[in-house]
């Protein structure tokens, strides 16, 4: 071989042209001198040569590899029956395997009654962790049997049942342990605080069976064999347990229903409450020890209170709940729950954040039961108020006084009643948030209105069924002041309502509301007070008819019975809360004298001379002094000028004591000025009792009057205007 390629030497050399050859039509380089020529073709040389050889060694090892890949072939031909020959040793390795598994559990298979028996004791004595460990090693060897007899014959049941059936006690043992475990798991928050270790052991089992659980499945994988019974999934099951336990402890604590016991929501959600931080407090300081990190114990039985408080909640709001039952619900689930007595609980933190605690119910199941709520609080605040107006109208025909208050005001019960009631449904509704409590107020305020109408209505048709008896009711007078109390009572408590339960920014909210109930408790006040003067004047009436006659002028005492049945009168009205009795001393003031001028203006009494005429001025001059002195007397402390009105008397006085005729106009125009709403038919009947005023005198003044100018006083108050003449007019008399 050396040979050949050194003869093709000439060959290579010529196939490897030097750096120095061109092309055809390159340049061509310089000539380098010819010394230099034998190295350069040496070197040239020795390249071609080392890459032969390596050529020439890689050929052998192909050569080399060829022929051991034709001897392998040979081998593997031979070696097929071979391997079909070794089937039967292949059948006694397996037989082999099984009988090796078989002696290895050949005791246990031999003792499984008696272990089934010891394990039985071992669970009734309570010795758990014992009685699983021997459990397990009789599943072992039911499991390594069944695995070789699957691994022989997969499809042969027979045998594999006949093992199961053999094993078949021991089934029943896994069934009695865990029904104590999950009796244990049950218990679990009472056996942590009495006996942890027992708690631990149960632990301890559920996780040897998790690892078994796994090893089977890995297995099951590999081989597709797994045993009877698995996976048993036992912490699964103790999770499904423990909820279920939270559940049942949730819906247990109702120990009473609507009918037995109208408190039975409150006390059911407070024991829900009390339970429930009870065992979370035992979960976070005593279960999570006994359970390992991985189990997040604490955690999970948070979650499933929360779940289990939550479908509870939503059972409760599906009901057919009552209004103050809603509030309890609403003011547990949005207030209670999270609160420093429940889960804001300073001992659960900081595991535990109520700001992370989804919903018990939603929004929407919220604003269904707050507008439920709200239609049942209108029925039965109507209804209250209804009732609480009944009962006081048979308080108001009772034979005895109404009470009084601390400073000797009569009153009813009534305004105590039903701001007592408001004050309880707007504590309730603030409860819950302060939205629902500015809707109850406003809701209140609203109902308020509408009843002091209708209470308005009932005092009046009071008075009138007084009218038509008026020895009946016996104490009328005491109950209409009672009622005319309650007015201002009333108002004083509207007020401290909205100062208590308003927001300043709402004020504009219900001010038109508030003005219209200060209206109406205005009416009612001042129609009662009309009623009583009604009263007094009606006794009034026969002294009132004797005043301008002959007999008054003969020395009657009519005002004298007059101002002591007025005084009488008044020491019952003294009962009459301010500002009402000051309005009420007026108005008696004012009607006691516009009465007192009617009866001039009936022109009962024509005076016949200068000293009947004289005698009878006097007289209506000592009467209003005697008027004056009565009503300062009834007004003293209320501020109030009460001469004012009697200064009319007496200066119808000075028109009528006038002893020249001539003066007769100067002193009647002085009255018409003073007084400007006195009209012509007054001033006609005034010279008509007068008596020595003729026609042609009386047609004089009266239209010089009526031709002179007015300037009426700004602060008088029209009395005149309210007085009628009898239907003898100016004009009949001037004919």
């Amino acid at each position: 071989m050396r040979g050949r390629a050194c003869a093709g030497a000439p060959a290579a050399v010529s196939a490897f042209p030097s750096r120095g050859g061109r092309g055809p039509g390159e340049c061509r380089p310089r000539v380098p001198p010819r010394r230099c020529w034998p190295a350069a073709i040496q070197s040239q040389l020795d390249g071609v040569r080392t890459g032969l050889s390596q050529l020439h060694n890689a050929l052998n090892d192909v050569k080399d590899i060829q022929q051991s890949l034709i001897d392998v072939n040979k081998d593997w031909r031979q070696s097929i029956n071979t391997i079909e020959n070794l089937k039967d040793v292949k059948d006694a390795v397996v037989q082999h395997s099984q009988l090796a598994a078989a002696v290895e559990n050949l005791k246990n298979i031999f003792s499984v009654p008696e272990i089934v028996r010891e394990t039985h004791d071992l669970i009734e004595r309570g010795e758990l962790l014992q009685a699983h460990r021997k459990l397990m090693d009789l599943e072992c060897s039911r499991d390594d049997l069944m695995y070789e007899q699957y691994r022989m014959d997969s499809k042969n049941t027979h045998d594999m049942n006949l093992i199961h059936t053999y094993f078949g006690d021991m089934q029943k043992l896994s069934e009695e342990l865990a029904k104590q475990l999950w009796m244990v798991v049950q218990r679990s928050l009472v056996t942590v605080r009495r006996d942890p270790t027992l708690l631990v052991s149960v632990v301890r089992i559920i996780e040897r069976e998790e690892k078994i659980d796994r090893r089977m499945l890995d297995r099951k994988k590999q081989t597709g064999f797994i045993p009877p019974g698995r996976p048993k999934k036992w912490k699964e099951k103790m999770f499904n347990i423990l909820e279920r336990t939270v559940s049942t402890r949730i819906e247990g604590t109702q120990a009473d229903t609507r009918e037995s016991d109208k408190m039975w929501l409150v006390r059911h959600l407070e024991i829900i409450r009390k339970y429930v931080l009870d065992d979370l407090l035992v979960a976070k300081t005593l279960l999570d020890q006994c359970f390992p990190p991985h189990y997040d114990i604490f955690n999970r039985l948070l979650n499933m209170y929360h779940q289990a408080l939550a479908t509870r909640m939503q059972e409760l709001a599906a009901e057919d709940l009552e209004a103050n039952e809603i509030v309890s619900l609403l003011s547990w689930v949005l207030n209670t729950y999270t609160s420093a007595e429940m889960m804001g609980n300073s001992e659960l933190s900081p595991e535990v954040d109520v700001n992370s605690l989804d919903a018990l119910i939603s929004q929407n199941v919220v604003d269904q039961l707050l507008s439920k709520y709200m239609s049942t609080l209108t029925s039965n605040i109507i209804g209250w108020l209804r009732k609480a107006l009944e009962t006081d109208k048979k308080d108001w025909i009772k034979e005895t006084e109404p009470e009084a208050d601390q400073d000797g005001y009569y009153q009813t019960t009534l305004p105590a009643i039903v701001f007592q009631m408001f004050e309880q449904n707007l504590q309730v509704a603030a409860q819950i948030n302060e939205d629902l409590k500015t809707k109850v107020l406003i809701l209140c305020l609203q109902q308020m209105n509408s009843f002091l109408t209708r209470y308005k209505d009932e005092a009046q048709f009071y008075k009138e069924d007084h009218l038509k008896n008026r020895q009946y009711p016996q104490c009328y007078v005491q109950y209409m002041i009672a009622v005319i109390n309650n007015c201002q009572t009333f108002k004083e408590s509207i007020i401290s309502l909205k100062r208590k339960y308003l927001k300043s920014d709402m004020e504009d909210t219900l001010s038109i509301s508030h003005a219209n109930m200060d209206a109406t408790l205005d009416i009612i006040a001042k129609e009662g007070c009309s009623s009583l003067l009604d009263e007094v004047f009606m006794d009034l009436e026969p002294h009132l008819n004797e005043l301008m006659t002959k007999k008054w002028l003969m020395g009657s005492n009519a005002v004298g019975t007059i101002c002591v049945t007025v005084e009488d009168y008044f020491n019952d009205f003294a009962r009459i809360k301010k500002p009402y009795k000051k309005t009420m001393t007026l108005e008696a003031h004012r009607r006691v004298v516009v009465e007192y001028i009617r009866a001039i203006m009936l022109k009962r009494i024509s005076f016949k001379n200068a000293e009947e005429r004289k005698e009878g001025a006097e007289r209506m001059i000592k009467e209003a002094e005697q008027f004056r002195f009565l009503f300062k007397k009834l007004a003293a402390g209320s501020g109030e000028d009460t001469e004012g009105l009697c200064d009319i008397i007496e200066a119808i006085a000075e028109v009528i004591k006038l002893t020249d005729p001539s003066l007769l106009y100067l002193e009647v125009s002085t009255l018409v000025s003073k007084y400007p709403d006195i009209r012509d038919d007054h001033i006609a009947a005034l010279l008509t009792v007068r008596g020595d005023a003729s026609r042609d005198m009386k047609q004089t003044i009266i239209e010089t009057l009526d031709q002179g100018p007015s300037q009426p006083n700004p602060n008088y108050v029209p009395i005149f205007k309210e007085i009628t003449v009898p239907t003898l007019t100016v004009p009949k008399l001037l004919k």
